[in-house]
């Protein structure tokens, strides 16, 4: 099958299409430009395919977390392109994507960037989740990875986004238990497997086209309204 994958929740924007067997892909430091870049790396890679839109069968993107703004120019472009062209949209949950090429390893904990010194995370062990998705700061994220690699006695790889940032604000006396993937890139290739491997286009649900990403935090215009009304 042919995908559109979209990856915009964090300051990399990943773009990546699977022409059968084959998966183009480009990763690009948006910043706070993704919905300039979006379309135009959209449009460039379904040239270099050599496809036409409508030769796509379902557009995917991250279901959340991550940049709030980010993942919103993923929903209304992956949307968008799904109702004009009437094929599937399909979110993925973005902890899980970044843990995917790991699942089958062992423990694996998943890390975006929040704002005010916290993490949006996830742990897995041999792709069953752990932890679901939750947000903390770094001293309660570094017990979790203590007491988990107390009672698993395996190490734990610490991927995603925000990996790095994560690494640095950890007490050192965990080096000997973690291994750090602090490579910066997208995961718009993670969406496609996932979506391939799990078949998610033959369990399409139509509802999914009026779901809205995952944010697990509120925004602060929701925790400012919120105050409001108390």
């Amino acid at each position: 099958m042919n995908f559109l994958a979209i990856d915009s929740s964090s300051s990399i924007l990943s773009v990546a299409i699977s022409k059968d067997a084959e998966v183009l892909y480009t990763d690009t430091e948006a910043g706070m430009k993704q919905s300039e870049c979006i379309m135009g790396c959209i449009d460039n890679l379904i040239k270099k395919a050599k496809m036409k839109p409508d030769d796509l069968d379902a557009v995917l993107c991250m279901g959340g977390p991550g940049s709030f703004t980010g993942l919103r120019i993923g929903y209304s472009t992956a949307k968008g392109l799904a109702f004009s062209l009437s094929i599937p949209f399909i979110p993925i949950p973005t902890l899980y994507c970044m843990a995917f090429p790991y699942l089958a390893c062992g423990l694996t904990l998943a890390a975006v960037e929040a704002r005010k010194n916290a993490w949006f995370y996830a742990v897995y062990h041999k792709g069953k989740t752990v932890i679901p998705a939750a947000d903390a700061d770094a001293v309660k994220i570094s017990c979790k990875i203590a007491s988990l690699n107390a009672f698993y006695n395996e190490k734990i790889t610490v991927t995603g986004a925000g990996a790095a940032s994560l690494n640095e604000s950890m007490p050192r006396d965990l080096d000997n238990i973690i291994i750090i993937d602090a490579e910066k890139r997208g995961f718009s290739k993670e969406l496609i497997a996932i979506a391939k491997n799990e078949k998610l286009v033959d369990n399409y649900n139509e509802a999914m086209l009026y779901s809205g990403p995952d944010y697990i935090r509120k925004t602060d215009a929701e925790l400012s309204l919120s105050k409001k009304l108390d």
